[in-house]
């Protein structure tokens, strides 16, 4: 839960590096609460079929799209990438595939150009 708050603390920052952690625990819960007000949504009956979403779920989609970019780009510059990385997700499927791929890889050793590894300052 920690790391989740974590990236909500950093709701806009663009700059530095995210861990793995920080970046994966974001889109699991992101994903569980999506799921639950999904869930709330339908059972209250403010799901719009015709949107293909509801109220509640809309309004936590709109909040967590400034923190997801942010994680994301942090997260890639972890790897040693440049944020602009991110844009290879509009390519539809291979462009979310190259996009795990790099998320899921080990965080760069050492310093790069976006500031000192994570791991080993919070170590």
């Amino acid at each position: 839960m920690n790391w989740y708050l974590e990236a909500w603390k950093k709701y806009a920052v663009f700059n530095g590096r995210s861990r793995r952690k920080e970046y994966w625990y974001f889109i699991l819960f992101n994903l569980l609460v999506s799921m639950l007000l999904g869930f709330i949504d339908s059972m209250t009956g403010m799901y719009s079929f015709e949107a293909g979403i509801g109220l509640l779920s809309g309004v936590y989609t709109l909040a967590i799209i400034v923190p997801g970019i942010a994680v994301g780009i942090r997260r890639l510059h972890d790897t040693g990438r440049s944020g602009w990385w991110l844009l290879i997700g509009l390519i539809p499927f291979v462009g979310a595939i190259v996009l795990i791929v790099f998320c899921v890889q080990d965080s760069q050793p050492g310093e790069n150009e976006y500031g000192p590894n994570p791991k080993e300052v919070m170590a």
